[in-house]
């Protein structure tokens, strides 16, 4: 069951994702860093029936989903269950690895930074990104700061895991950027 659990930290099977849209103000903690920002779509995670976490992102009127690592933006998990911050922090090393390999030093520079960062969470509590193009990204923890990590490659394939073309959720995907318009959301197609 533990397996289960850490697996379904960040991703859930096919078939599996449950999708929810529901209203929505830009949080406070995020007017200053994105202060034109609107909320592009929700969705809630499932795996294997069980809720994982409601995501949000919120983007700039300029955000296009083919190059969504040259924009600013947030993305905010209200998360469902209790979860350890280590492994939040060893499934998103998981999921950044999937999609492209990571070289060793990378791999254990990045993870270290997320365990040092990433607190354990429990139901109701949230996690925001804040990706800063060209710097890296900013974390905060229920709107307070938690901490940055400097690196524009790792900030570009962290906010992959949910916004490639190439994440483990198409589904979960599509329902973030679901309220883009045609040009913003140009480059939403999955590839099989």
């Amino acid at each position: 069951m533990k397996r289960l659990a850490r697996r379904a930290v960040l991703t859930g099977a096919a078939g599996l994702v449950s999708l929810q849209v529901w209203a929505s103000s830009l949080p406070a903690e995020l007017r200053l860093a994105l202060p034109a920002a609107a909320l592009a779509g929700q969705a809630k995670l499932r795996f294997w029936g069980f809720e994982v976490y409601q995501a949000s992102l919120w983007v700039a009127p300029e955000f296009t989903a083919a190059d969504y690592a040259e924009h600013g933006f947030a993305l905010e998990l209200v998360y469902l269950r209790d979860f350890a911050g280590a492994d939040i922090a060893e499934r998103s090393l998981a999921e950044m690895a999937r999609q492209a390999p990571l070289g060793a030093g990378q791999a254990s520079r990045w993870g270290g930074q997320m365990r040092a960062l990433f607190p354990d969470v429990k139901a109701g509590q949230r996690l925001t990104g804040v990706h800063q193009p060209g710097v890296g990204a900013r974390f905060m923890f229920n709107g307070q700061p938690l901490g940055e990590i400097a690196d524009a490659e790792f900030a570009r394939r962290f906010f992959a895991i949910w916004l490639s073309p190439q994440t483990s959720e198409p589904g979960l995907r599509l329902a973030l950027l679901q309220q883009l318009t045609p040009a913003a959301g140009a480059g939403l197609a999955t590839t099989p």
